[in-house]
């Protein structure tokens, strides 16, 4: 990668005369930091001796008396950048890779780079983007490149949205029809593949090799490939596959596990009443535990059109046996079910605000998106949340009135840098049940790769800061100017950046 920025920084800073790079440039900002006289090439810091120490007593004394948990240890650093070379202290291999990359960003960002110092460390330990592969597929290329940016960001959890309605992209040995039939369609645009009848009508995916067919997968060996890319980042892959709503692909590829009396035209869900789902529903897990190492799997859990099971005689079968009084508890049982088979493997979920609805599974954590007022209540009940709402986080609401094909509400930069997750109504002695937020970035209307960076960019810049500094650090108009600065750099190294008018 540093390589790239030497190529670069000629053409980005040719004639230019200003002092050089400081922390306060970077994105995030640092806890702290400090000037010494002096700066150095950029050009030139990659030949400089790095001396590198990571020792958790020596680091504790640089905190001063400070204290920090356990994860904010392990991602904190202390870097000095001299004439004479560069040096990190840190607790743990983490906070040397995140002083590396506070370095990467300072040499991309000018020709010379101030001498100084910097003491750091995140302030949420989830800090993530979601990219959702299954309206419109991105491969894997497309993936590592956005690791890559996220990296320089600290951004630590990519929360991978494999499978929905439109599309299955994930390698599955033990139902191959998944990637065989339902990870392809005759339309590529996802609103004419809908209009088509696609999601009503059903029948509307073809076989692989069809001449003119729409989509991809990810094989085993993708996934392998783009794990050791990401853990080499300090990046966790969260894979999520959805249950029970959302499973129009599944259930085009194995229709038995649609309910057996269909009657309403929003037939997404799987069968809640079937024994054959659960069955259906391990053999998938434990192909995607032993793909992902990460300990948590997303079930999704939402949007689940719960009409049919009412009239369902599995589902009705299945709530009499169960004591059960509702579909809301119908759907409940389900996911307190996976959630218990997930245990059983060393795993956690993670489900959407609506696992609410119905009783918590006892050790789910939940992302809550339809407002902060999902996870106020999970984190009442003691469980964790990661804040990701529509108004602040939904990364394909589109940015001016005028952009290509726009979808849902205006969401500025200003307005996502404006999110506090730490939201009026937790107390301090809750306050630990906030894991932290994540960008999402839903497909519908973006299908080409270049849309799909200028909806992450420069808002997931905004993202970042949120969840590494400190907010009594945040300042809009500084944070803009550094977002200009770093969309800049972000151009040239190829990444596609939207630029407000």
């Amino acid at each position: 990668m540093r390589k790239i920025f030497w190529i670069l920084l000629p053409l980005l800073f040719a004639g230019k005369t200003a002092p050089g790079a400081t922390p306060g440039d970077l994105i995030p900002a640092p806890v702290e930091y400090s000037l010494t006289s002096g700066n150095v090439e950029s050009a030139k810091l990659a030949q400089l001796p790095e001396k590198v120490k990571v020792s958790q007593k020596a680091f504790l004394k640089r905190l001063n008396g400070r204290k920090l948990t356990d994860w904010q240890l392990r991602g904190a650093y202390w870097l000095e950048v001299g004439k004479r070379g560069v040096k990190i202290e840190a607790a743990d291999e983490e906070g040397v890779f995140y002083a590396r990359q506070s370095l990467k960003m300072l040499e991309a960002l000018d020709s010379t780079v101030a001498c100084c110092t910097i003491l750091d460390w995140p302030r949420f330990q989830y800090r993530g983007l979601m990219l959702d592969v299954s309206r419109n597929f991105q491969d894997k290329e497309f993936v590592k490149k956005q690791l890559e940016m996220m990296a320089l960001l600290k951004m630590n959890r990519f929360h991978f949205h494999l499978v929905d309605n439109p599309g299955w992209r994930l390698q599955i040995d033990a139902y191959p029809r998944l990637t065989q039939l339902a990870a392809w369609r005759p339309i590529a645009d996802f609103w004419e593949w809908e209009e088509s009848g696609g999601e009503v009508l059903g029948g509307r995916f073809v076989e692989e090799g069809t001449p003119g067919a729409y989509g991809g997968y990810f094989s085993k060996k993708d996934i392998a490939e783009l794990l050791a890319f990401a853990t080499e980042r300090h990046i966790e892959i969260i894979p999520e596959i959805e249950m029970p709503g959302h499973n129009f692909e599944t259930r085009a590829a194995y229709p038995e596990l649609a309910c057996s009396l269909k009657k309403t035209p929003d037939d997404w869900e799987l069968c809640p009443g079937k024994e054959s789902t659960y069955e259906f529903l391990e053999k998938v897990l434990l192909e995607t535990f032993e793909m992902f190492p990460s300990p948590y799997v997303h079930i999704g859990g939402d949007e689940a059109g719960k009409r049919n099971w009412e009239l369902c005689p599995d589902c009705q079968a299945r709530m009499k046996a169960e004591g059960l009084q509702s579909v809301e508890e119908l759907q409940s049982y389900m996911i307190r079910r996976m959630e218990r088979f997930a245990h059983e493997h060393g795993k956690r979920i993670i489900g959407w605000d609506e696992i609410l609805e119905g009783g918590l599974a006892p050790d789910a954590t939940v992302m809550s998106w339809r407002g902060t007022e999902g996870g106020l209540k999970a984190v009442s009940q003691g469980h964790d949340v990661i804040f990701t709402p529509t108004q602040y986080c939904y990364l394909d609401y589109h940015q001016d009135p005028l952009q290509y094909k726009p979808a849902g509400r205006l969401l500025t930069l200003e307005k996502v840098y404006s999110f506090e997750p730490l939201v009026e109504g937790i107390s301090e002695a809750d306050a630990r049940h906030v894991l932290g937020l994540q960008g999402n970035l839903w497909t519908e209307w973006v299908h080409e790769a270049w849309h799909a960076e200028i909806q992450f960019y420069p808002r997931a810049f905004a993202l970042a800061e949120v969840g590494w500094s400190q907010p009594e650090k945040k300042n809009y108009p500084d944070f803009e100017r550094r977002a200009r600065a770093w969309s800049a750099v972000a151009r040239q190294m190829g990444y596609n950046v939207y630029e407000s008018k």
